[in-house]
């Protein structure tokens, strides 16, 4: 019944909840906010309205629009300069998880020397202390996705060493995090969905983990009832505010569970997937494999009370099989119209799943640690085969 919950986040979640942002107390007085490189963010008014409650705080701004949907170091070293040069004292991230994540990322380097990968403690990484106490973070989440808004880790990619991975410290949990579902309107049926899966395999993984816990628990299985039961919904209708809601509460959770819980290998098969093809989302990645990756669980029946509960929660109040889980999920995937993803569409071909196996084993090898049956690289190339089309 053992737990170890750390969460200094303040969430405030909610329709509307951006126009407080000026009511808050704000960790420094010049912000640096980073938004993607994308439209969407000025397009839709976001940036504008953002930039007006931190001027309502007394906040000076300055803006760093370069983050890739799989954020890179050399955008995060570029950032942790604009910011030095900028005199920033705290960051702002407004986007999705590649911006939090990104921003994250250069509160560390905007306030360490060297180079980023200096700190990463797997892969090539020289797993350095980090020295000097991060920058502040605000996080203004514009997706249901990553929940990446309440935990303290990045994932960034090292395009030179092929290795996408993680990287944690406490310091890097947002002192604050703005979770609108009314920013979340304006986000495309099928990066809905792309990012909705993200965020229910958090739970799903964290729910099936060996680090399971009460606290995960009932933050995992709320969120997997929350997101499956109105993914679909939101996907199809993305005015729905009622299903933007949900599935935000859900991904919010999710971002708990990773706090008080752990995620497992798929999040690592998937993080050398796109390690090699930069332009693979990372939620159509985990869709692709996600089918054969958990069939491969239950068949090892690591825990088949515990598929069974996720679909019951999934919204199959009859399930007493743990491949019901499977029949469920991808009943939810044709729902949301992400069934047919092919890993071939992203150029990845079959005589690189081996490469891909001890990428993910090498560079994120700690979640393998956090299966009930820890795969072998020839099981992680099975998955990847059975998966692929």
């Amino acid at each position: 019944m053992s737990f170890n919950m750390y969460v200094p986040t303040r969430i405030l979640f909610g329709v509307g909840e951006l126009n407080n942002l000026h009511t808050q107390k704000m960790p420094g007085k010049r912000a640096m906010i980073v938004i993607s490189t994308g439209k969407s963010a000025r397009a839709n008014g976001y940036l504008a309205r953002t930039e007006e409650q931190l001027k309502l705080a007394g906040i000076e701004t300055a803006v760093f629009d370069r983050v890739e949907a799989n954020p890179l170091k050399s955008t995060v070293m570029a950032g942790g300069a604009f910011a030095k040069e900028n005199g920033c004292d705290f960051i702002v991230a407004l986007g999705g998880g590649s911006c939090i994540d990104a921003a994250k990322a250069i509160a560390v380097m905007a306030a360490n020397d060297g180079d980023y990968w200096d700190y990463i403690p797997s892969g090539s990484g020289k797993g350095k202390p980090v020295e000097n106490k991060p920058l502040p973070i605000v996080a203004i989440t514009t997706t249901a996705g990553t929940g990446s808004e309440t935990d303290p880790g990045t994932v960034i990619t090292n395009v030179e060493k092929h290795e996408k991975t993680g990287f944690v410290h406490v310091d890097l949990f947002p002192v604050l995090a703005i979770v609108d579902p009314e920013i979340m309107l304006t986000v495309p049926p099928k990066y809905t969905a792309y990012q909705g899966f993200d965020a229910l395999f958090h739970s799903v993984e964290g729910y099936v983990s060996n680090g399971v816990n009460l606290m995960s628990d009932m933050y995992a299985i709320t969120a997997i009832e929350n997101i499956s039961r109105n993914l679909a919904i939101a996907v199809k209708d993305g005015l729905d505010i009622d299903a933007r809601e949900k599935v935000a509460f859900g991904s919010t959770l999710s971002g708990l569970v990773m706090s008080v819980g752990r995620c497992t290998s798929q999040h690592s098969l998937e993080h050398a997937m796109s390690a090699y093809h930069q332009e693979l989302p990372h939620g159509a990645g985990l869709i692709m494999i996600s089918k054969v990756y958990f069939t491969h669980l239950i068949d090892k029946h690591v825990c088949d009370d515990r598929f069974v509960r996720m679909a019951k929660a999934m919204g199959m109040e009859d399930a007493k099989e743990p491949m019901d889980f499977i029949t469920i999920l991808a009943k939810l995937q044709e729902d949301c119209g992400v069934a047919d993803l092919n890993m071939s569409d992203y150029g990845i071909r079959p005589e690189e799943f081996e490469t891909m196996a001890k990428n993910a084993k090498d560079t994120m090898g700690f979640l393998f640690t956090c299966d009930r049956s820890e795969l072998s690289v020839d099981e992680c190339v099975a998955i990847y085969r059975e998966s692929y089309k």
